[in-house]
C-alpha cells in the first residue's frame, strides 16, 4: 500500500487538529496541534520513479509525524535548464503530487531563461493544477529584471515563490542570489510574497538584512541544526514569518526539524512555524488571482 494511502492527513490550507494520543503527539508535546509541513523538499530520482520516491520519502516523514511535503525540482538539479528540462522537472513533481494529493503539495520550476515556457507551466500546473508555487533557484541572480514578469504572473495568481539563497565563504555561483538579491526584488514587487530559503545560507545575516522586508518568510532549512537559529527568526521576523523546511534530501527530516522542536518557542509559535505558516501561505484555496 502507498504510504499516502496509509494516513488521513489534510491538504495543505485545510487545518486538521489531533489530540495527544495522534501518530504525531511527541512534535508539540502537550495539548492540540495541527498539521506538521515541511515546506522544502526535493525528490531526486537515485532510480526511482516520482511516485515511488513519494513512497520512500513519506516512509521517512511518517516516523517523525511530517505530515505534508511541499516538493520542487525534478528527478536530477540543473543549474541552467533548458525548456525541455523544464518540462520535465515539472511533470515529475505534478506526477508526484497526483500520486498523492494529501500529503504531496508541489511547487513549478521558474526560469527568466524561458519566459514563455515558465507561464505556460504557472498556467497549466497552477491556474489549470494542482500546484501551490514557485520554485526559484540559481538559473539568474532574483534581482534580475528577467524575473518580473513571473512574479507578476504570481501575484495575479495568488501564489508564493520560494527563493534559493546562500552566502558562501568560498563565493557563490555567478547566478546564485543573495538575501540582498531576494530584498531587491520584494521592494520591486511588494504584492508578491516570498520564501526565503536557507535563511539566506548564513542565517544571522540573512534574518537581519529582510528583517524589515514584510513581504519575505523565510525558512529553516539547510544547515546544521545550530541552537539559537530559530530563536533568533523569531526574535528578528515574528514566528509568522518562519518556515519549517528540511531541504531533504540533501539534509535529513530528523535534522532539521530538530530546529523547531529544539527550540525555546511557545506551543503558538511552534505550531505556526511547523504548519501553520505554510497552510496560510501555500493554501490551494487562495489561488483566484488575488489583487
Amino acid at each position: 500500500m502507498a504510504k499516502c494511502a496509509a494516513t488521513n492527513a489534510a491538504l495543505v490550507g485545510h487545518s486538521q487538529e489531533r489530540g495527544r494520543g495522534g501518530r504525531s503527539a511527541a512534535v508539540l508535546g502537550e495539548g492540540v496541534w495541527h498539521l506538521v509541513v515541511d515546506c522544502h523538499v526535493h525528490l531526486h530520482g537515485q532510480g526511482r520513479t516520482a511516485m515511488e520516491n513519494v513512497d520512500f520519502r513519506l516512509g521517512y516523514a511518517d516516523r517523525l509525524g511530517i505530515d505534508v511535503l511541499i516538493v520542487s525540482l525534478g528527478e536530477t538539479l540543473k543549474h541552467q535548464p533548458t525548456a525541455d528540462d523544464i518540462e520535465a522537472d515539472n511533470n515529475w513533481v505534478r506526477d508526484a503530487v497526483e500520486y498523492c494529493p494529501e500529503r504531496i503539495s508541489g511547487l513549478v520550476y521558474a526560469s527568466p531563461n524561458h519566459i514563455d515556457q515558465t507561464l505556460d507551466a504557472m498556467e497549466r500546473h497552477i491556474h489549470d493544477g494542482p500546484m501551490v508555487g514557485l520554485k526559484m533557484w540559481v538559473c539568474r541572480r532574483c534581482s534580475d529584471p528577467g524575473y518580473d514578469a513571473i512574479v507578476e504572473y504570481a501575484v495575479e495568481l495568488g501564489v508564493p515563490i520560494q527563493q534559493h539563497t546562500w552566502m558562501k565563504s568560498t563565493g557563490n555561483l555567478e547566478t546564485e542570489s543573495t538575501p540582498w538579491d531576494l530584498l531587491e526584488l520584494a521592494r520591486r514587487h511588494p504584492r508578491a510574497q516570498f520564501v526565503m530559503a536557507h535563511s539566506g545560507g548564513n542565517w544571522e545575516k540573512g534574518i537581519r538584512i529582510v528583517a524589515e522586508q514584510p513581504n519575505i518568510a523565510i525558512d529553516l532549512c539547510g544547515g546544521d541544526p545550530e541552537a539559537g537559529q530559530t530563536e533568533y527568526a523569531v526574535s528578528y521576523l515574528g514566528a509568522e514569518r518562519v518556515l519549517f523546511g528540511s531541504d531533504a534530501t540533501g539534509r535529513s527530516f530528523a535534522s532539521q526539524l530538530g530546529k523547531v522542536t529544539g527550540a525555546e518557542l511557545t506551543d503558538a509559535q511552534r505550531q505556526l512555524i511547523l504548519g501553520g505558516n505554510a497552510s496560510r501561505l501555500f493554501a490551494p484555496e487562495e489561488h483566484s488571482g488575488a489583487e
